[in-house]
């Protein structure tokens, strides 16, 4: 019962209400007890000034009827009356000082004081100037604490309950939205994308619901590109694939003459280093992905790196008919990062320009410095993007499901992959629209 929220809840409820009674009963018990004591003051001192007047008359007679009655009357209710005439007390018990004070004329202000060896609230009143006047005592007033402390279980009584049944329904209201999205998260883990919550109530409750639809529509758009992007590797190692298959069975057959197997093979061999390719991607994209891909930083001139680069892609450009150029820096750009990552980010936007790049048109591979990072900027004159092509250019296949029939395309992996290797090392990179006409791809590395 205390695991749910509705135990727990009605639990601290109950407690607080406790301590609430509690604390109210210690703060309230010296104000009760002092007001108690003030009100028999009070009461007391108008006893006296009442008494004072009305035996006015009589003090310089012996006892009469009236006076006896008013005493017994007082006695009743529990106040003793002294009588003092001419500096005398009526009787023994009354401190010296107090008798003084009332044959001096003065009055005796309501005070605690021993009278008969016995604590009492005591208050005096002179009667005329001959030394006469009344003093009357009573006990202070006692019981109060024990009073409030006996009735104190009913208002605990009455906490709990109160604290109960305000748990119960303050548990209820906080669980049923919990309830309502767990539920929701059993339909989401089950497969069901049409989950959605309404956003209502209070600011957390409607906080959560709008978490648990923005959760639901990046689930289906997140399992809508996986499966586009799984149909379009399926399609790429399929085709080469295909071509491996069909020259097998060629060879197999005999259909190959041995004029045709060194072509035969060199075709096997191109398809097979595709697939190799390929799936050497996917694999370094999972790890990524998985953020465990090793990374060697070392000290690397970043000039003589891309112009290694530059000598490393010319022949192969130049045999494509593409025109090859180069913007570097007069001097040595040093920096510490992995020179293999950065070489495989730039091989794979030069892999790209040399597919969709017709030939004659110029590719630019150039070192930009600047005072706390450079960048690497791979420029075309090719058909480039459009700005709805910027969007979405380093999202897995998303490119290559756009233009595929529409212009050479690869497995939608190399910018994919591009991106988070960037990332990877501390820089970013950037896709735009080139000088040249084409598409301009910016990697930056901080230095």
């Amino acid at each position: 019962m205390l695991r749910s929220i509705l135990g727990r809840s009605a639990l601290v409820t109950c407690v607080v209400a406790v301590i609430s009674v509690l604390v109210t009963a210690l703060v309230g018990a010296p104000l009760a007890v002092q007001e108690a004591n003030r009100s028999a003051k009070t009461r007391l001192a108008d006893e006296a000034t009442l008494t004072a007047e009305l035996l006015r008359p009589r003090f310089n007679t012996a006892k009469s009827e009236d006076e006896q009655v008013i005493v017994k009357r007082l006695r009743a209710r529990g106040i003793e009356v002294y009588l003092i005439r001419g500096g005398q007390p009526d009787r023994p018990g009354l401190p010296d000082g107090v008798v003084k004070t009332i044959g001096a004329g003065r009055q005796v202000a309501v005070r605690r004081a021993m009278v008969d060896k016995k604590v009492q609230l005591l208050v005096g009143r002179p009667v005329g100037n001959a030394g006469n006047g009344v003093v009357l005592t009573e006990e202070p007033p006692s019981g109060t604490l024990a009073r409030l402390w006996g009735q104190l279980w009913i208002a605990l009584l009455a906490g709990l309950g109160a604290g109960l049944l305000a748990g119960v329904l303050l548990a209820r209201r906080i669980a049923q939205p919990i309830r309502t999205v767990a539920a929701a998260a059993n339909r989401l883990s089950a497969g069901d994308r049409t989950v959605t919550l309404d956003p209502r109530g209070p600011t957390e409750v409607a906080d959560l619901a709008r978490a648990v639809n923005a959760l639901t529509a990046a689930l289906a758009t997140s399992e809508g590109r996986e499966r586009d992007f799984l149909l379009s590797v399926s399609h790429e190692l399929r085709t080469p694939l295909t071509t491996i298959r069909g020259y097998a069975e060629a060879l197999a057959d005999g259909v190959v003459g041995p004029d045709g197997a060194q072509r035969a093979g060199q075709t096997v061999l191109g398809e097979a280093e595709r697939l190799d390719r390929l799936i050497a991607d996917l694999l370094v994209l999972a790890r990524l992905e998985a953020a465990d891909l090793p990374v060697e930083v070392v000290d690397v001139d970043l000039t003589q790196l891309v112009a290694a680069t530059a000598e490393a892609w010319g022949g192969r450009l130049a045999a494509a008919g593409l025109l090859l150029r180069t913007e570097l820096p007069p001097m040595a750009v040093p920096t510490r990062t992995d020179p293999g990552r950065i070489r495989q980010i730039v091989d794979g936007l030069l892999e790209n320009a040399l597919r969709v790049v017709p030939s004659g048109a110029p590719v630019v591979l150039a070192l930009v410095w600047q005072q706390a990072s450079a960048s690497i900027e791979v420029r075309d004159g090719g058909p480039g993007f459009t700005d709805d092509d910027l969007a979405v250019a380093f999202e897995r296949g998303a490119l290559s499901r756009r233009y595929q029939g529409a212009r050479k395309v690869g497995s939608g992996l190399g910018l994919a992959l591009a991106a988070r290797l960037a990332r990877r090392l501390g820089g970013g990179i950037a896709a735009g629209h080139a000088p040249e006409g084409g598409a301009r791809f910016t990697v930056t590395i901080p230095l």
